[in-house]
């Protein structure tokens, strides 16, 4: 068993329940140390997360922490969001779509660094 992808598998799920996007994890690894292309790693992020997010939305309901009359509309556009991506990334390719994820996590960690306000 490689160790280098039980970590990465561990982390990815760790971070995934928690809501913070385990998927970043997963990907990055997927395509930077086993060569994966973009779109195939995409694929397996979103089967990996599966069973997860089954798991964890279990846990979180039975915690009585899911707001249902909330959740299932932002789910809905969430599939409906997802059917869209599939059919544009299947035009414009796996490369281009390397190059956002890049660019948005550049993005999203300058604002974490820079324009986060402390929570302590």
């Amino acid at each position: 068993m490689n160790v280098i992808a039980l970590i990465a598998g561990l982390l990815s799920g760790i971070i995934g329940a928690m809501g913070l996007g385990g998927g970043a994890v997963l990907i990055i690894y997927l395509t930077v140390f086993t060569k994966t292309p973009q779109l195939e790693a995409q694929g397996i992020n979103l089967l990996f997360f599966i069973p997860i997010g089954l798991i964890a939305v279990i846990i979180y309901a039975v915690k009585k922490k899911i707001k249902w009359k909330i959740t299932l509309p932002i789910a809905l556009g969430g599939l409906i969001g997802a059917v869209l991506g599939i059919t544009v990334t299947n035009f414009i390719g796996g490369d281009f779509t390397a190059y956002v994820f890049g660019a948005f996590l550049i993005i999203l960690g300058i604002k974490e660094i820079f324009f986060t306000k402390s929570r302590s």
